[in-house]
């Protein structure tokens, strides 16, 4: 079976709306290289949208796994708990930045995990409104759709939306948009939209994901946790693409020395077994009353021991540290493509393992070249590589290469990447 014979099957019985970016249907995987049903060998700078940060099937993590297996695969965690659920909390509440006491819930994916977070904020505050940031991504469910700063493809046709959901421009230098800017508009919100008393959450990235991986500035984050302490609003991080030493930190707050009322994480915690938390002041998480939290699969035993195995990998390996040493090799390579393409290539941002290049017509900022940025993706493959797109206009190349990838591995892909930006350029 070919990789178009299974596309074609594919599109017959999986709806369209669930699309994939590429025809390549993988057979297996080792850390940053995969291996489609043909036999081709590609590299992967996606790793699963930041999910595989310890490479894909880690030894230690697929012995967790089987070790798991072997005991027992489910038995909820609100039912019979488990002793790995009970370790895991213990070791993210240590993680997580910050001095005050914590506590941990686990769902099943990100969104779960923003709801919740919103769930835990309102019946905290007793407020309704949540304030998040345009261009920001939180999900793909009706309440975390409403949170998301962006209408294609995530919102359009699937309103009406959750209430009680306002949007504040985020700080955006390479597009003009300052702190200053963006906190007055904040402030703008309390004075026309909902007063700050109403408030029960505001929810940022650090670094918006999807919206192209724009760093939030220090001094915008300390101001947004000084904020929410004058007016009692609940401050929700949401460290689920940067989360897990992606950034060269554990988490990506840490930068700003922030401490959240809430973090919400996924993506990296388990190595690619679906997972995810809510972590944040004990007082907080304790608000929902018994039963009020919780799913089904939240907390899977074989999600839990995979997590544990991930925190390992992390420790043992340096991959925190990783981070920054491949950020600093991608940088190499994407610098001297920008001096060479100054009219196309606006920006290069690097934040660890988190990097991104904006393609521009004409040495205009305000002109996004995302015809480029979709053929670079298109012909990827051609080039054995597996590629993602991000932005607000979708002109961001972004790369999401595990955190355990080889030197070589990175110089090869890179290399490969500039021979197609130039054929294309």
């Amino acid at each position: 079976m070919n990789n178009q014979q299974l596309q074609e099957r594919k599109q017959s019985v999986i709806a369209r709306g669930q699309g994939n970016v590429y025809p390549v249907y993988v057979e297996r995987a080792l850390n940053a290289e995969l291996w489609d049903v043909e036999g081709k060998r590609y590299i992967d700078f996606a790793t699963g949208i930041a999910v595989c940060n310890t490479g894909h099937s880690h030894p230690k993590v697929v012995a967790a796994v089987k070790q798991q297996l072997d005991k027992f695969s489910h038995t909820c965690v609100m039912i019979n708990p488990y002793e790995s659920a009970v370790e895991l909390a213990e070791k993210l509440v240590a993680l997580a930045p910050g001095n005050s006491d914590k506590k941990a819930m686990f769902v099943t994916t990100g969104a779960e995990a923003v709801e919740n977070a919103v769930k835990i904020a309102r019946a905290s505050t007793g407020r309704r409104g949540v304030i998040a940031f345009n261009g920001g991504f939180h999900g793909r469910t009706n309440l975390t759709m409403a949170l998301t700063g962006k209408i294609t493809p995530y919102k359009h046709q699937f309103g009406p939306f959750t209430g009680d959901i306002y949007h504040a421009p985020f700080p955006m230098k390479a597009h003009g948009i300052s702190t200053e800017q963006s906190l007055k508009a904040l402030n703008n919100i309390f004075k026309v939209d909902i007063s700050a008393e109403d408030v029960a959450a505001i929810i940022v990235e650090p670094i918006q994901g999807e919206g192209g991986f724009y760093p939030a500035p220090k001094e915008f984050l300390q101001a947004l946790r000084a904020l929410c302490d004058q007016h009692g609003i609940v401050l929700i991080m949401d460290e689920i693409q940067t989360g897990f030493g992606r950034t060269g930190k554990m988490f990506n707050c840490e930068y700003a020395d922030v401490e959240p009322d809430l973090i919400t994480m996924a993506k990296g915690i388990a190595g690619g077994f679906p997972l995810s938390a809510v972590v944040g002041k004990a007082s907080i998480m304790d608000a929902p009353l018994p039963g009020g939290l919780g799913g089904t699969y939240g907390g899977s035993p074989v999600a839990c021991s995979a997590a544990l195995a991930v925190l390992e990998v992390i420790e043992e390996q340096g991959l925190v540290a990783c981070a920054n040493h491949i950020g600093q090799q991608f940088g190499e390579y994407l610098d001297s493509l920008q001096r060479e393409f100054p009219e196309i290539i606006a920006d290069i941002r690097i934040s660890g393992a988190m990097i991104a290049m904006e393609l521009i017509e004409n040495g205009d900022p305000n002109s996004p070249n995302t015809q480029l940025t979709q053929a670079l993706i298109a012909k990827a493959a051609d080039y054995g590589l597996v590629l993602l797109a991000c932005g607000f206009y979708g002109n961001v190349i972004r790369f999401l290469p595990a955190l355990t990838i080889e030197n070589e591995i990175i110089d090869e892909g890179m290399q490969q990447f500039c021979r197609l930006f130039r054929s294309l350029a």
